[in-house]
């Protein structure tokens, strides 16, 4: 079995569902409040549209922290495999820790040979991804219908322990609200939604000079790490302060995610240990081998 072609390639791409981590929230009143005493204290100038903007990027945050999770439609390109984007549809969870629960095209994503149908079910919660793949005759996983990866195994520990403090898909609109370089690019429709078209890129230094908390730059400053050390994005933002979609780049990878329904989702659970191989070790060896290359 090609690991290095299935369970950890894949296990990046599925990473990068978690990619955009969140540092919190709570700051729409805050940045709300800015505006208005900025507005109070001008008689003949508007108030300043980065202010607007951060405002309403703040205000979609806090929003869609408080639903917890949502329906996802999601691509994944990376640079390094110049290849087919991988789609994941299905169910995202941020409300009690990130979780997810997918369904994945099988050829894009190098899982043939252990998958012969043309989309392979990926559900990753409490630290592990599993794959749902045809049951192999010897192996780890030789008669079982699920093959589980820790997530370090796939990430590293540093990236696990980033990713089970920062659950939330759409941190990159907190980012965002730190940075000078985001502008309205006025209304669009997307999923025949009216919208309003954000654009912009974030790096260490506007989290650095932001009024995040220590914690909350700590955070933030290790997920764009991860992120290349910075991050740009599109955003596409309802009338009801919900994102619709979002394109983000960086670290060698492009994921574009379109929330189709946020809340009430199923509660997304583990499968049954007995009908499940763990690879865990072996796709660690792979990716520590390919880091030592």
């Amino acid at each position: 079995m090609k690991l290095k072609y299935t369970a950890a390639w894949v296990g990046l791409t599925a990473a990068a569902m978690v990619a955009a981590t969140a540092c919190g929230s709570g700051g729409a009143e805050k940045a709300a409040e800015k505006a208005a005493e900025k507005a109070a204290g001008t008689t003949d100038q508007a108030v300043d549209r980065t202010d607007m903007i951060t405002a309403a990027l703040t205000r979609a945050t806090d929003r869609t922290e408080e639903l917890g999770s949502a329906e996802v439609r999601t691509t994944t390109t990376l640079d390094a495999t110049g290849g087919k984007p991988v789609s994941m549809d299905g169910t995202y969870s941020w409300g009690d820790g990130a979780a997810m629960d997918v369904e994945m095209d099988t050829a894009a994503a190098r899982m043939s040979t252990v998958q012969d149908d043309p989309t392979t079910r990926v559900i990753m919660v409490d630290g592990a991804y599993y794959y749902d793949v045809d049951p192999q005759p010897s192996g780890p996983i030789a008669g079982k219908e699920w093959m589980r990866v820790d997530v370090a195994a796939v990430v590293g520990d540093a990236g696990a322990d980033n990713m089970a403090a920062n659950a939330d898909p759409t941190a990159t609109l907190r980012y965002m609200t730190a940075s000078t370089e985001v502008e309205d690019l006025g209304e669009d429709t997307v999923l025949g939604k009216r919208t309003t078209h954000y654009r912009g890129s974030v790096g260490a230094e506007h989290i650095e000079k932001s009024d995040f908390t220590a914690a909350e730059k700590k955070a933030a400053i290790a997920a764009l790490e991860a992120s290349g050390g910075k991050l740009t994005c599109d955003i596409w933002v309802d009338g009801k302060d919900l994102p619709v979609r979002i394109s983000q780049t960086g670290a060698g990878m492009t994921v574009n995610m379109d929330f189709v329904k946020f809340g009430a989702t199923e509660e997304i659970t583990a499968p049954p240990a007995d009908q499940t191989g763990d690879l865990s070790d072996q796709v660690r060896q792979e990716r520590d081998t390919a880091i030592g290359q």
